[in-house]
């Protein structure tokens, strides 16, 4: 019997959740497993996986042959350096606590790179809601000077017109004494 590491799909359609597991190659993608190794959560960003390494490496050592997506999975977890350095072991050309140093080194290495990248997608999730802020600020901004403008604009017509009525109610009274003058000249 041969077996397979590979992912067998859970979650809904569109929504994808993956455990990685080993399982013989005759059954089915969602069928029987023989040892569940750990999950694989494609939806977040960066993805996020969960690895039984002891078990990976334990299947990987009794000839289970994981598939292509599962091989890149076990390789970014650490899974395939283990199983590497464990053959060094074996053959003698290293020792259990080099074997575990460099296993370690290269696990920090792997955690600063993805806290890295965490820590760039929230900067860059913060600069679009700061910019997004500043564009927004700016619109009502203008939006506020427009109707300062409309309102000064209003009263300005409102007084013009209130000036015109009162040059208007002048010049009727006006003429109205010029014309009462000229009645009362005329009638002297």
């Amino acid at each position: 019997m041969s077996v397979k590491i590979r992912l067998q799909r859970h979650g809904k359609k569109g929504k994808p959740f993956y455990w990685v597991v080993a399982a013989d190659a005759r059954s089915k993608r969602d069928g029987k497993y023989l040892e569940k190794i750990g999950t694989y959560n494609p939806n977040t960003n960066p993805a996020t996986i969960d690895l039984n390494l002891d078990s990976a490496v334990k299947w990987l050592h009794n000839g289970a042959q994981p598939t292509d997506t599962a091989r890149a999975i076990l390789s970014y977890k650490g899974a395939l350096l283990k199983h590497h350095l464990d053959g060094g072991i074996r053959k003698g050309a290293l020792t259990q606590e080099q074997a575990d140093a460099k296993l370690a080194a290269w696990l920090e290495a792997k955690t600063g790179k993805v806290d890295a990248k965490k820590d760039g997608l929230s900067k860059a999730q913060a600069d679009v809601k700061a910019k997004a802020l500043k564009a927004e600020q700016e619109v009502n901004a203008k939006r506020l000077a427009a109707a300062a403008q409309a309102e000064a604009d209003a009263i300005a017509a409102a007084t013009a017109a209130e000036a015109t009525e009162e040059v208007a109610e002048v010049e009727a009274s006006t003429e109205e004494t010029a014309t009462e003058e000229n009645n009362e000249t005329t009638e002297a």
